[in-house]
């Protein structure tokens, strides 16, 4: 039989209150309430997010990435696995609560991804990063967008900060020549293929689960 989920933090945050919460020795969940967001039994999707389009850049010098949010942290493994040595990471997330998480309990997860030499930790919204590069001449070489609330409510709000037509043009704009932008969501959004195809983007798709939830991961240039 299997143990019982157990509360070993909480936050309250805008949402309501979020939980880290752990069964057994190594079996993480993150929850909202009563809603789950994410585990750790469950992270394909996030893995291949960061390393697809990081591996990708393997070759480019000095590659500059920006990454948000943190989750459990798989994503920035994953990204930092297949970026050379001379990388930086860019991590923006919203709740600092996460990034303490990921420096305690969740750490072996990842072998303590967020205190890489390649990281830099950001608290914010990561729209504003992506509006100033867009703005100014420092760009990046891949755009990661690992939000837990997905692609899907931008379909009813065209002024979605993240997804929405505006922001996704900052974002082609905020990035390199050949740069590539990526994003997580629940399944495949025709909405927002429209949107990247309408904005100038070329986009691929990738469906890391043979099973379970079908989470797609978008790859843009």
């Amino acid at each position: 039989m299997n143990e019982e989920w157990q509360t070993i933090d909480d936050e309250d945050i805008d949402e309501g209150t979020m939980l880290l919460l752990q069964r057994g020795a190594l079996e993480f969940a993150i929850a909202v309430d009563h809603l789950t967001l994410m585990t750790s039994e469950s992270n394909l999707s996030e893995l291949e997010l960061g390393r697809v389009p990081c591996g990708r850049l393997a070759n480019r010098r000095d590659p500059k990435i920006l990454l948000a949010g943190l989750g459990m942290g798989y994503t920035l493994r994953a990204a930092l696995n297949a970026l050379p040595v001379d990388a930086r990471v860019e991590v923006v997330e919203l709740n600092p609560v996460i990034a303490y998480w990921c420096r305690g309990p969740l750490a072996v997860l990842t072998d303590h991804a967020v205190d890489d030499s390649r990281v830099e930790l950001h608290f914010g919204d990561v729209a504003e990063n992506i509006r100033l590069a867009a703005d100014g001449t420092q760009r990046y070489d891949a755009i990661i967008l690992d939000l837990y609330q997905g692609t899907f409510d931008a379909n009813k709000d065209p002024s979605h900060p993240h997804y929405g037509s505006e922001a996704l043009a900052r974002t082609r704009r905020a990035l390199t020549p050949g740069g590539i932008f990526a994003a997580w969501t629940e399944e495949a959004d025709p909405g927002f293929e429209e949107t990247l195809r309408k904005v100038g983007f070329e986009f691929e798709t990738l469906r890391p689960e043979l099973e379970g939830p079908q989470h797609v991961v978008y790859l843009a240039k």
